[in-house]
């Protein structure tokens, strides 16, 4: 079976890729901890996924989420590819705002679904069940060591200087923030990735903040933004200097995320945040 891209390969379906779509922001695959793995297959466009690209392939079976992957506005819905004979899978924790879609999922629970639903498809139930088992050992242990005490204010920053583009409590920060033991501050976002003021992130208050590291900005300077602006300079976490970069792969949809709450718990526990 032909199919786009996905995080397939730790279920050893490496065979059943065609290939996949990386957009430009997107680290190399070089970094990925699955380099070989993406060295088999075939990288089929470096932008987002649309219609045209998935008809040129041939592909018989889609896999992406709402909106980073199938969108109304590019053709390319799963309705629209039952009526050309394309197969599609949706990403659960990205259902939540597809149309009336009952189901929602949270980023790990969803990922879990995922992997089970994959294995059922693909035949390869016991491996889906040994992979899902091990991801919510790993996810336990951050959250059995997680620090005592009152959770740290975190402050998730992926973009933006006007104004910054964060997580809201539907993205995977969310759940990997509260997994590690902090709190983020804007959790009562009923949202994915949205963007806020900056008057609401200083009255945050945050003691750290996850800066989150992809090919569009050095990660560099947006530390240096944030330590020089007059804004932002007098923010607790800039102030301490407590960042934290939180790879982009680690911080969407997909296997990684289990790498970043284990990232994230352990600097939480370590760093010197100087709470009070």
């Amino acid at each position: 079976m032909k199919s786009i891209f996905i995080c397939r390969i730790v279920l050893g379906l490496t065979d059943h890729v065609l290939g996949y779509v990386m957009p430009p922001a997107n680290p190399p695959v070089e970094a990925s901890p699955w380099a070989e793995e993406y060295a088999r297959v075939e990288m089929l466009g470096d932008d987002l996924l649309n219609q045209e690209l998935v008809v040129d392939a041939r592909a018989d079976f889609v896999v992406a989420g709402w909106r980073s992957g199938f969108s109304e506005e590019r053709a390319i819905t799963p309705e629209i590819l039952d009526g050309l004979g394309i197969q599609s899978f949706m990403h659960s924790e990205t259902c939540y705002n597809y149309r009336n879609y009952p189901a929602e999922f949270a980023p790990f629970e969803g990922l879990y679904r995922d992997l089970e639903l994959l294995g059922r498809i693909f035949g390869v139930e016991d491996r889906a069940e040994e992979v899902v088992a091990g991801m919510r050992e790993r996810v336990a242990a951050v959250e059995e060591q997680a620090p005592d005490g009152r959770s740290p204010r975190v402050f998730v920053y992926d973009s933006g200087t006007d104004q910054p583009f964060t997580s809201g409590n539907q993205a995977p920060p969310h759940e990997i923030i509260d997994i590690a033991g902090g709190e983020n501050v804007f959790a009562d976002l009923t949202d994915r990735w949205t963007t806020v003021g900056w008057q609401a992130v200083v009255e945050a208050e945050p003691e750290v903040i996850v800066v989150i590291d992809y090919e569009d900005q050095p990660v560099e300077e947006k530390i240096e933004f944030l330590r020089t602006s007059p804004v932002t300079s007098q923010m607790p976490a800039v102030r301490n200097d407590n960042f934290y970069v939180l790879d982009y792969n680690e911080a969407i949809s997909g296997p990684r995320i289990v790498d970043g709450a284990e990232g994230l718990g352990e600097y939480l526990r370590t760093a010197d945040l100087g709470l009070s």
